[in-house]
Protein backbone atom coordinates (compact mmCIF):
# COMPACT_ATOMS: atom_id res chain seq x y z
CA UNK A 1 0.00 0.00 0.00
CA UNK A 2 1.22 3.38 -1.03
CA UNK A 3 1.64 5.72 2.45
CA UNK A 4 1.51 9.02 0.28
CA UNK A 5 -1.99 8.36 -0.46
CA UNK A 6 -4.45 10.42 1.85
CA UNK A 7 -1.28 12.11 3.12
CA UNK A 8 -1.01 15.94 3.05
CA UNK A 9 2.51 17.04 1.88
CA UNK A 10 4.66 18.45 4.25
CA UNK A 11 5.61 21.74 3.65
CA UNK A 12 9.18 21.18 4.68
CA UNK A 13 8.91 18.49 1.52
CA UNK A 14 7.91 21.37 -1.22
CA UNK A 15 10.75 22.69 -3.74
CA UNK A 16 12.03 26.24 -2.71
CA UNK A 17 10.82 27.50 -5.97
CA UNK A 18 7.17 26.47 -4.77
CA UNK A 19 7.56 27.60 -1.26
CA UNK A 20 9.12 31.12 -2.61
CA UNK A 21 6.27 32.02 -5.01
CA UNK A 22 3.53 31.34 -2.65
CA UNK A 23 5.48 33.35 -0.30
CA UNK A 24 5.77 36.14 -2.94
CA UNK A 25 1.85 35.70 -3.60
CA UNK A 26 0.96 36.14 0.18
CA UNK A 27 3.29 39.11 0.64
CA UNK A 28 1.77 40.40 -2.39
CA UNK A 29 -1.70 40.15 -1.38
CA UNK A 30 -0.74 41.29 2.11
CA UNK A 31 0.58 44.33 0.84
CA UNK A 32 -2.70 45.08 -1.32
CA UNK A 33 -4.83 44.41 2.01
CA UNK A 34 -2.61 46.71 3.73
CA UNK A 35 -3.06 49.76 1.50
CA UNK A 36 -6.87 49.29 1.05
CA UNK A 37 -7.09 49.40 4.77
CA UNK A 38 -4.66 52.75 4.54
CA UNK A 39 -7.01 54.10 1.80
CA UNK A 40 -10.06 53.39 3.73
CA UNK A 41 -8.99 54.69 7.14
CA UNK A 42 -7.38 58.02 5.44
CA UNK A 43 -11.01 58.41 3.94
CA UNK A 44 -12.33 58.49 6.98
CA UNK A 45 -10.14 60.90 8.56
CA UNK A 46 -10.29 63.09 5.27
CA UNK A 47 -14.13 63.43 5.55
CA UNK A 48 -14.24 64.10 9.73
CA UNK A 49 -11.34 66.81 8.60
CA UNK A 50 -13.19 68.22 5.92
CA UNK A 51 -16.43 68.63 8.16
CA UNK A 52 -14.55 69.83 10.70
CA UNK A 53 -13.13 72.58 8.70
CA UNK A 54 -15.81 73.39 6.60
CA UNK A 55 -17.96 73.69 10.41
CA UNK A 56 -14.83 76.23 11.22
CA UNK A 57 -15.32 78.47 8.48
CA UNK A 58 -18.99 78.54 8.87
CA UNK A 59 -17.73 79.77 12.09
CA UNK A 60 -15.24 82.33 11.24
CA UNK A 61 -17.88 83.66 8.40
CA UNK A 62 -21.20 84.33 11.02
CA UNK A 63 -18.05 85.95 13.49
CA UNK A 64 -17.57 88.21 10.76
CA UNK A 65 -20.95 88.98 10.48
CA UNK A 66 -21.64 89.34 14.38
CA UNK A 67 -18.77 91.86 13.99
CA UNK A 68 -20.15 93.75 11.45
CA UNK A 69 -23.74 94.19 13.32
CA UNK A 70 -21.55 95.12 16.58
CA UNK A 71 -20.00 98.11 14.26
CA UNK A 72 -23.55 98.79 12.87
CA UNK A 73 -24.65 99.01 16.38
CA UNK A 74 -22.25 100.96 17.71
CA UNK A 75 -22.27 103.31 15.24
CA UNK A 76 -25.97 103.63 14.94
CA UNK A 77 -25.93 104.05 19.13
CA UNK A 78 -23.53 106.66 19.04
CA UNK A 79 -24.87 108.71 15.89
CA UNK A 80 -28.58 108.27 16.75
CA UNK A 81 -28.88 107.80 20.42
CA UNK A 82 -32.18 105.74 19.31
CA UNK A 83 -33.42 102.33 19.54
CA UNK A 84 -32.29 101.56 16.37
CA UNK A 85 -29.09 100.35 17.97
CA UNK A 86 -30.50 97.90 20.00
CA UNK A 87 -31.88 95.53 17.87
CA UNK A 88 -28.09 96.11 16.05
CA UNK A 89 -26.80 94.59 19.13
CA UNK A 90 -28.95 92.07 19.79
CA UNK A 91 -28.42 90.45 16.12
CA UNK A 92 -24.73 90.94 17.09
CA UNK A 93 -25.69 88.60 20.18
CA UNK A 94 -27.33 86.22 18.48
CA UNK A 95 -24.65 86.21 15.26
CA UNK A 96 -22.28 85.62 17.95
CA UNK A 97 -23.66 82.65 19.81
CA UNK A 98 -24.04 81.46 16.19
CA UNK A 99 -20.68 81.35 15.93
CA UNK A 100 -19.28 80.27 19.25
CA UNK A 101 -21.31 76.91 18.90
CA UNK A 102 -19.80 76.10 15.24
CA UNK A 103 -16.48 76.74 16.29
CA UNK A 104 -16.66 74.31 19.34
CA UNK A 105 -18.96 71.46 16.78
CA UNK A 106 -15.69 72.17 14.57
CA UNK A 107 -13.04 71.90 16.85
CA UNK A 108 -14.66 68.24 18.43
CA UNK A 109 -14.87 66.91 14.62
CA UNK A 110 -11.08 67.70 14.05
CA UNK A 111 -10.26 66.41 17.44
CA UNK A 112 -12.03 62.80 16.58
CA UNK A 113 -10.30 62.55 13.27
CA UNK A 114 -7.16 62.33 15.23
CA UNK A 115 -3.75 62.86 13.23
CA UNK A 116 -3.96 62.61 9.29
CA UNK A 117 -2.16 59.27 9.73
CA UNK A 118 -2.94 55.91 9.04
CA UNK A 119 -2.33 54.55 12.32
CA UNK A 120 -4.00 51.01 12.29
CA UNK A 121 -2.29 50.71 9.02
CA UNK A 122 1.00 51.45 10.73
CA UNK A 123 0.45 49.21 13.60
CA UNK A 124 -0.58 46.03 11.28
CA UNK A 125 2.02 46.27 8.92
CA UNK A 126 4.54 46.72 11.79
CA UNK A 127 2.74 43.58 13.39
CA UNK A 128 3.20 42.07 9.47
CA UNK A 129 6.75 42.37 9.22
CA UNK A 130 7.43 41.13 12.92
CA UNK A 131 5.90 37.56 11.81
CA UNK A 132 7.52 37.36 8.57
CA UNK A 133 10.45 38.30 10.49
CA UNK A 134 9.94 35.52 12.63
CA UNK A 135 9.32 32.79 10.28
CA UNK A 136 12.42 33.24 8.38
CA UNK A 137 14.17 32.97 11.35
CA UNK A 138 12.22 29.13 12.18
Amino acid sequence: MDETVGRHPDPTEEPVGDLVSRASRQISELVREEIRLAQAEMTRKGRRLGVGGGLFGGAGLVGFLAAQALVGGLIAALALLLPVWASALVIAALLAAVAAVTAVAGKKQIARAGAPVPEQTIDSVKADMAEIKEAAHR
